[in-house]
């Protein structure tokens, strides 16, 4: 293979792992107090709050496009994310692999 090749292979794999890593921190800062680490919303804030379950079939079933627009403008008690929309794209991966 030539050097080009294993470069490209290389940024496919590291990019979308980059990307994986930076929205797990900004979910854990952001997100987990309220939703928890695990996305069941069983903190003792989401319970008051009544937080949805990220892992749920409910919320796994929204567009990106849908979370996206809860995340830009808030919904309920949360409020609106001051996030990039790289870091919300970030976030919305992360949210995926919570089931």
């Amino acid at each position: 293979m030539t050097k080009a090749l294993m470069c490209s292979l290389l940024f496919a794999v590291a990019l979308p792992m980059a990307a994986f890593a930076d929205g797990a921190a900004l979910y854990k800062t952001k997100c987990a107090p309220c939703h928890g680490a695990d996305g069941s919303g069983q903190t003792p804030v989401g319970k008051s709050l009544k937080v949805r379950d990220l892992r749920s079939a409910e919320v796994q079933k929204l567009s990106d496009a849908e979370i996206t627009k809860v995340l830009s403008a808030g919904k309920g008690k949360m409020p609106a994310s001051k996030l990039s929309a790289d870091d919300m794209k970030a976030v919305i991966g992360f949210i995926r692999t919570l089931k």
